[in-house]
């Protein structure tokens, strides 16, 4: 049988998954760390690829690979192919301002997504060229090539050749703020508003054509994709389905047979991997609210789940609002976590549990209805990521997002979509991999618990808008 391997380098790890081409069967797979921080030299990608493909004994016998990564990150290289600075991730807000500044140079938020497809926030690579440009400008200066987390790894394994070997495709450079899925083409000129001069960028490849071969062993690299983009190809999506992930983001998007200006800023007009689109929310707050609170109230997942589900819901009014990391949906990159409706009833850590896995689930069920708003049809949920493991979060999800939830069996699905677009890349054609099963979850629906975290997120303050003094 011949083997291909889905690589997903991610926020926080990098998981390798070595895959029978024709069933989709998963063979071995293997981890490694990232360090946790918003900014990161990427050779630790490398490492941790290294470390995952040894703990999966190995790539030697892959006829094919292809890397899923995190979105928008900022690689820089100088000439010669020299990392110029440590890579700002999706999740690093300091460009914020930039964000700001770029929207309003162009016209407008209307201007950017007629431009791109999106409106700018913090995530967006052009953020944060700008804030290179603006804070480090003898960075800026040597900055001859952008690339993205993804194409750097498949640069990598490709034997790191040239700038002009550098390749992405249409998924991640749709989430950089100058390649334009409505056109598919790059817009230069919106690059050079945010680095302030020209510089090499990564070919745009089709969703099958192969990236080059392996420097080591001569397997066929895919193109890659951006990790929504490669989990929704894991799982199969089709047009009707929404995918909710928890992970390091939360994220809700849809596989769309047309593209999508939202003007709002509220979606995303992201492309997917097959040549159509992916309207899409992200929120910077998701699985780690939970991590946080289970550490406040030192309990494991497990504990936050048995006194999150003690509680009744909406928690007797205690609303979380979690904006932990700031947030990216609705744009607030420099405001706080909150915590409203206080009684003496309330202050228990059940409440505090159910509240924090509440809020949680209503900003994803917010970022349902904007896609939905769009024009996309939903047929379907599909709650994927560690978050979605939670029994609270399984249990709570159709109450509050008021409609019937399907949970796939858990599995890498960033890493198996790669590997299905690695063996699409080495025969030509996509496979038809058995699609995930899992369980359908359906519950009473709760919208007051909704009404009342609207009434406190509303009420949450970005801090830059707060006077001074």
């Amino acid at each position: 049988m011949a083997l291909v391997a889905g690589v997903d380098t991610s926020t926080q790890s990098c998981k390798v998954l070595v895959v029978d081409a024709e069933s989709g069967a998963v063979v071995r797979e293997g981890r490694g760390t990232h360090p946790d921080s918003t900014e990161v030299d990427p050779r630790h990608w490398v490492d941790a690829f290294d470390t995952a493909s040894a703990q999966a004994d190995g790539i030697d016998d892959c006829a094919a690979v292809a890397v899923g990564g995190q979105q928008h990150g900022m690689v820089c290289l100088a000439d010669d192919g020299a990392v110029v600075r440590d890579a700002l991730l999706w999740n690093d807000t300091r460009s914020a301002q930039a964000a700001t500044d770029l929207t309003q140079e162009l016209g407008g938020p209307q201007a950017w997504a007629d431009a791109v497809g999106s409106v700018l926030v913090a995530s967006f690579t052009v953020t944060k060229l700008r804030w290179l440009a603006t804070h480090e400008p003898d960075h800026a200066a040597r900055t001859a090539a952008v690339a993205l987390p993804h194409d750097y790894l498949t640069w990598h394994l490709a034997g790191s050749a040239g700038l002009d070997t550098l390749v992405t495709d249409r998924s991640d450079a749709s989430g950089t703020g100058y390649w334009s899925p409505l056109t598919d083409s790059y817009r230069a000129d919106l690059l050079e508003l945010g680095l302030g001069h020209a510089a090499h960028v990564p070919r745009v490849l089709a969703p099958s054509e192969a990236a080059g071969h392996h420097h080591a062993t001569g397997a066929v690299l895919g193109p890659g994709a951006g990790d929504n983009a490669a989990s929704a190809l894991g799982l199969g999506a089709e047009a009707g389905d929404v995918i909710v992930s928890i992970g390091t983001s939360g994220v809700a998007c849809a596989v769309s047979a047309t593209p999508t200006r939202d003007a709002s800023g509220t979606v995303a007009g992201f492309a997917d991997a097959t040549g159509r689109f992916l309207p899409l929310v992200a929120t910077l707050n998701a699985a780690r609210v939970l991590d946080a609170v289970s550490r406040l109230l030192s309990v494991d997942h497990d504990g936050l789940s048995d006194l999150a589900l003690s509680a009744p819901p909406g928690a007797d009014g205690l609303v979380v609002v979690p904006y932990l990391e700031g947030e990216r949906t609705p744009d607030k990159p420099t405001s706080t976590g909150a915590l409203h409706g206080v009684t003496l009833k309330n202050t228990t850590p059940a409440h505090l549990a159910r509240a924090a896995v509440e809020g949680l689930l209503c900003g994803l069920a917010d970022a349902v209805e904007a896609v939905e708003a769009t024009g996309s049809e939903v047929r379907r949920v599909l709650l994927v990521g560690g978050g979605a493991r939670s029994a609270a979060v399984q249990a709570m999800a159709p109450m509050v997002l008021g409609r019937p939830v399907v949970v796939p069996e858990p599995g890498e699905y960033v890493a198996l979509g790669a590997a299905r677009q690695a063996a699409w890349t080495l025969t030509g054609e996509l496979p038809a991999w058995h699609a995930p099963t899992g369980a359908t979850l359906e519950a009473e629906p709760t919208p007051w618990v909704r009404d009342r975290y609207a009434e406190a997120r509303d009420l949450t303050v970005d801090r830059t808008t707060e006077p001074a003094g």
